[in-house]
């Protein structure tokens, strides 16, 4: 809902070029930064707008409902949090894959959205924008198991299924912070997720 109390239908632009462009990066990059230390309810457009350095007007025209700017925001933290290169081989693309997204799983910035989330369980908005984000962040190596099937690199598989039990360890060393997440680390990760694969297959 926005801050004034009205709701409206309005969805986030797509992303347009020049000056613009560089004056919603920055109001997002503000928003996931507040968002992160204050949460979704303590997010004040009048914050945003001093940490972007813009008019608070600026930001009320381009997203009338709070909502929908958290969540774009977090959609844009998560575009840019884990960058996904196809190479043409695929245990590279996973290792180098595994070692952006643990090092983005323990910003301080990603850290405290989950603390945030964790704290307000029943905060609809932050919840589904986190989700969204989790979800578009792994969505990427999901499309490149798909292509691996395509160019017949593997066997037919759930793509999803593989996603979750590659990106699974990673928060378990994160969060645990026993053990350094190191690439050795994800290569094992990534050995045994695509052994696994060729060994149950038919």
């Amino acid at each position: 809902m926005p801050e004034n109390g009205e709701t409206t239908g309005a969805r986030p632009a797509a992303r347009p070029g020049g000056r613009n462009a560089r004056v919603r990066s920055r109001i997002l990059a503000a928003t996931t930064e507040l968002v992160a230390r204050d949460g979704v309810a303590g997010l004040r457009y009048e914050e945003v707008a001093k940490v972007a350095g813009v008019n608070k007007n600026t930001v009320y025209r381009n997203w009338p409902d709070r909502a929908e700017l958290v969540s774009e925001a977090l959609l844009r933290y998560a575009e840019d949090s884990a960058p996904f290169h196809d190479s043409g081989d695929l245990r590279r693309d996973l290792v180098d894959f595994l070692m952006a997204f643990s090092e983005r799983q323990s910003s301080p910035i990603n850290r405290a959205l989950v603390q945030a989330a964790v704290a307000a369980p029943g905060n609809t908005d932050l919840d589904e924008a986190v989700r969204v984000a989790y979800d578009h962040r792994l969505s990427t190596v999901r499309k490149r198991f798909d292509s691996a099937v395509a160019k017949g690199e593997i066997p037919p598989v759930d793509s999803y299924f593989l996603t979750e039990l590659l990106s699974g360890p990673v928060y378990l060393y994160i969060n645990r912070r026993r053990r350094p997440f190191t690439r050795e680390v994800a290569e094992k990760i990534v050995d045994v997720v695509l052994a696994g694969i060729h060994a149950t297959t038919p």
